[in-house]
């Protein structure tokens, strides 16, 4: 045999050895991957500060961000332990940014853009490249993906790891590489310990395979990559549910509004015989990741309420698939008629209103800037602040300036130095005390809140009725800041000078 004639013989000998070359994405990928990640970060970025506004839950964020880790871990063992790693997260962005309100929103912004991009990625793999594009670009327009991309909370992390540990998924399915399980069970772990009603994704993804009809091997491999999820997020779980009472405010009337639209829309769209690629079918993964997570939340809602449509912010991940899909579908058909388009115009001329609205303060149910505002406005050095309830006080923390010439008489301990949201209170008797020092006190109350029947509570609302006479209330969103004059038949001060400082807020 000839040297020309073994060559080739050695040459298959030596190309398995050499190591395979990924494929460059294609430039159909890079589109679908930059105009949604371009568009969720345009949208993001416009009004992203709300006329420098803050509302509640943000402006726990600022705070607990602000303070050292181990302060944030020592405030989690009492408080918001399901939000723990999220505040140690944005510790360190702020440690790297300065902490303002553009750092803290913009983390959210970015997250979301990452989540749109694997949403497109979704579609692409098991629609097509225009399914891909459509559904990536629809993703941003939702109301509720503006509405979180712009808040300084957990949902849109949340939201961004459980597409892309759904798209781990999805690409685990064929290759059964036990690197990309591991991949998407750490995704989703960390998904699940920003917010645990993460895992409810989980239960979606299982469904997902179930109704694929996924082989055996690959069910035992989710199985695995499950039973880790959930064992790793166990003591989470466990440890928060002795801090249950702070969900206790979703007792009122369910609101599942939104959801249910979406999930009608939803399922309508999946009727539709929509392309299908490989062997996970595009609708079989966005319906149950659309409808679960909020109707087993519905469910569990007679027994303990728990359903709040930012909890399963990653559902619209559902009805962005199946919306890119089925216009994919009727551009395909050749069924955009002259109608389809003036409702598509129609539709998004709709969008163009919450647009708007979702960047005022008033979008929020509260406005603590305006609430801090507000007591800096009524109240005069020297006077009394009281809050009822006392947890509320977080409505005037993110600025201590606005309360800095004021007495906060219920105060026992400082929220920093506590290791609390709210601080620590005064015994009752000692708060009536102190109130009866004061000639003005300016009480701040939540709008629609009731305060808890506890003895430090009832102190300050019986003395308030007793001793003192309303002089004047400003209402601003969220909240209402009354002022209180002491009546001139109440028992007089406790002495010369009782109206000086004691405990000063912050």
């Amino acid at each position: 045999m000839s040297v020309d004639e073994r060559a080739p013989a050695v040459a298959r000998t030596v190309s398995p050895s050499v190591p395979a070359r990924r494929p460059s994405p294609s430039p159909v990928e890079a589109v679908v991957v930059v105009a949604p990640l371009s568009l969720t970060i345009a949208l993001g970025l416009w009004g992203i500060r709300r006329k420098n506004t803050m509302w509640g839950d943000e402006s726990v964020t600022y705070q607990l961000a602000h303070r050292d880790l181990s302060q944030i871990w020592l405030t989690a063992q009492h408080v918001d332990l399901v939000h723990a790693l999220y505040y140690a997260v944005m510790h360190e962005i702020f440690g790297l940014s300065g902490g303002g309100l553009l750092s803290l929103r913009l983390p959210s912004v970015l997250a979301m853009s990452v989540a749109a991009s694997g949403v497109g990625l979704l579609a692409l793999r098991l629609a097509g490249p225009r399914a891909g594009l459509l559904a990536g670009l629809v993703f941003p327009l939702l109301p509720q993906v503006q509405k979180y991309a712009q808040e300084g909370r957990s949902y849109a992390m949340v939201c961004a790891l459980v597409t892309w540990a759904t798209y781990a998924l999805v690409v685990s399915v064929p290759h059964r590489a036990r690197w990309r399980w591991a991949v998407y069970g750490s995704t989703m772990l960390l998904a699940c310990l920003l917010h645990e009603f993460a895992v409810l994704a989980l239960v979606a993804h299982g469904v997902t395979l179930v109704v694929s009809r996924a082989p055996r091997p690959v069910l035992r491999a989710w199985c695995v990559a499950a039973a880790c999820v959930v064992a790793g997020l166990l003591p989470l779980a466990i440890r928060s549910a002795g801090q249950s009472e702070q969900v206790s405010w979703i007792g009122g009337p369910v609101r599942p509004g939104y959801f249910l639209v979406v999930a009608v829309v939803g399922v309508v769209c999946a009727l539709a015989p929509l392309r299908a690629r490989g062997p996970v079918r595009l609708s079989a993964l966005a319906v149950p990741i659309l409808v679960l997570p909020g109707l087993l939340l519905l469910i569990a809602s007679p027994v303990k309420p728990l359903f709040v449509d930012r909890y399963v912010l990653y559902s619209n991940i559902g009805i962005a698939l199946l919306l890119g899909a089925w216009m994919d579908y009727l551009l395909r058909r050749q069924r955009f008629s002259r109608c389809v388009w003036i409702a598509a115009v129609a539709v998004l001329a709709a969008l163009v209103q919450p647009s708007l609205s979702l960047r005022t303060p008033q979008s929020r149910s509260n406005d603590v800037t305006a609430i801090g505002a507000a007591v800096r406005r009524e109240g005069r050095p020297g006077d009394g602040l009281l809050y009822l309830s006392g947890r509320h006080r977080i409505l005037t923390a993110a600025n201590p300036e606005d309360t800095r010439f004021l007495t906060d008489l219920a105060l026992a301990q400082d929220p920093v130095s506590s290791n609390t949201l709210a601080g620590v209170e005064l015994p009752a008797q000692e708060i009536a005390a102190r109130m009866l020092e004061f000639d003005r006190i300016v009480v701040v109350r939540a709008a629609g809140a009731h305060s808890p029947t506890n003895p430090q509570e009832e102190a300050k609302t019986s003395t308030l009725r007793r001793h003192f006479h309303e002089y004047g209330t400003t209402h601003v969103n969220g909240a209402r800041v009354t002022v209180y004059v002491r009546d001139h038949d109440s028992p007089p001060k406790a002495g010369p000078g009782s109206n000086s400082p004691g405990r000063a807020v912050g």
